[in-house]
């Protein structure tokens, strides 16, 4: 998914610099027609730069002192042109490449083969963006997260109190998150009624992983039955449908919310199976919330869904008061 991803930009920039060399040849031309002079300067500065290439292979020894004479001729005649073009209110840099990153000269590398700054950049929102949310990314992140929102008081039916379940959660989100790389095939559970931080935290977690340049793909079980349905019974010459299809299965990481939300037929589970079994299957992490109890999952699934999900995922409990309401 990665290497698709990369092969997209890396074209983009392909484009961008073929762009730029048209626009730029349209501008030489330009001055060219209004300023001959220009042209007969570069064709100087031009052969005398072939002619040092030939001296170095011709004349070997005497090279350096010729070298440093063309240089000197070269000079001079950049200045001339520069003269000329100030002179005719024409920016010096008008004839050069404007590229839009000026370090890589867009292609996304430095000159020690290191990703530059803007290719890093492209990556992560390109990655935010198909995580479906990009503007909760905004708030909802480890850095607003609020430990006192989660009474630190006796809940019933719990040995725990709800900050420090809350607590233990963390320390295995953190878990997750820093030891994503490893074939650990540790994938989360998250369950509870609502208002207890579930989708919080899910948020959290895809922001520390798209910070990372991971792929990650944030969907409600609803709209990722959209997209099933779409793919099965849509236009099949639309490649967003497939696209969209394709990333459940090969994102870094998929988050799916809600599960239970949607409406449950034989459709529905063998398609939420494939998805979950076939990333399980590829080594590819997955989160799953939902409100219902693992009791619930076996009830409204099939056992092969419910014996996947219990075998393969941590289950983590969420419970308290509703946060909505505090």
């Amino acid at each position: 998914m990665y290497k698709d991803i990369l092969k997209e930009i890396h074209l983009d920039y392909e484009k961008k610099r073929y762009e730029e060399e048209r626009l730029q040849r349209l501008r030489v031309e330009e001055v060219y027609r209004k300023i001959p002079a220009i042209k007969r300067i570069d064709e100087d500065i031009f052969k005398i730069g072939l002619d040092m290439s030939k001296h170095i292979i011709g004349n070997p020894d005497t090279y350096k002192k010729n070298m440093q004479k063309a240089k000197e001729k070269i000079e001079k005649l950049k200045m001339e042109k520069a003269f000329i073009l100030t002179e005719s209110n024409i920016p010096k840099d008008y004839m050069d490449k404007n590229y839009s990153c000026k370090i890589c000269k867009d292609t996304g590398y430095l000159e020690n083969g290191r990703k530059c700054n803007c290719l890093k950049q492209r990556l992560v929102s390109r990655a935010y963006k198909m995580s479906n949310i990009e503007t909760n990314l905004l708030k909802d992140n480890f850095k607003n997260f609020d430990i006192n929102l989660f009474k630190d008081e006796h809940f019933e039916g719990e040995s725990m109190t709800p900050r420090e379940n809350m607590l233990d959660i963390i320390g295995i989100s953190e878990g997750f998150i820093a030891n994503f790389d490893d074939n650990n095939e540790d994938n989360l559970l998250f369950y509870g009624t609502t208002g207890l931080g579930k989708t919080f935290l899910c948020s959290c977690i895809a922001k520390a992983l798209l910070d990372k340049d991971k792929i990650v793909v944030y969907q409600t079980a609803f709209t990722i039955l959209e997209i099933l349905e779409r793919k099965r019974f849509g236009n099949k010459k639309k490649d967003r449908n497939f696209y969209e299809y394709d990333l459940l299965f090969d994102s870094d990481l998929l988050i799916i919310d809600d599960l239970g939300t949607e409406v449950t037929n034989t459709f529905t589970n063998a398609e939420i199976f494939n998805i979950v079994n076939t990333r399980i299957i590829k080594g590819k992490k997955t989160i799953i919330s939902t409100n219902l109890t693992p009791k619930e999952i076996s009830e409204i699934y099939t056992d092969r869904i419910f014996s996947r999900i219990l075998q393969r995922f941590i289950p983590l409990k969420f419970f308290g008061q509703d946060l909505r309401w505090e």
